[in-house]
């Protein structure tokens, strides 16, 4: 028997990682099909097609990124669930001096589905977000 909580923590990596590997398979593989994303100012997203372009287009340009996640409160019940994780995530320029620094929480709501769990909806809370280095 699988352990769902620790199955939706590694959701919740391959989200990080497929970010900061630009792994965009990988990254798709986080959300369901028609998943609804709100990002705040960042802007909203209606299926896993829009926020992978998003996403590609928002790092192409962009130099390392550390999408650093803790404090993953994970509630599982049946076949669906919900997570609050916080997110630390830094963005680089290319130059490695200069960039954006955003902190806050992910509300999320999963389904498990045949390929195993996925980010139905997210709703990003930003603390604090700052630019770094040199601008």
């Amino acid at each position: 028997m699988t352990d769902d909580r620790q199955d939706i923590s590694d959701v919740l990596i391959r989200y990080a990682t497929g970010i900061d590997r630009r792994d965009w398979p990988l990254f798709r593989t986080v959300f369901t099909t028609d998943c609804e994303l709100d990002y705040g100012e960042i802007g909203t997203f209606h299926g896993v097609d829009a926020v992978t372009e998003f996403m590609e287009q928002a790092h192409a340009m962009a130099g390392q990124t550390l999408h650093r996640l803790s404090n993953m409160a994970i509630t599982v019940a049946g076949d669906t669930a919900e997570a609050r994780t916080y997110i630390d995530g830094l963005i680089l320029a290319p130059d490695g001096q200069s960039g954006v620094n955003a902190v806050g929480v992910y509300d999320d709501d999963l389904v498990r589905t045949g390929d195993g769990w996925r980010i139905a909806r997210r709703r990003f809370t930003a603390a604090r977000v700052t630019t770094v280095g040199a601008p």
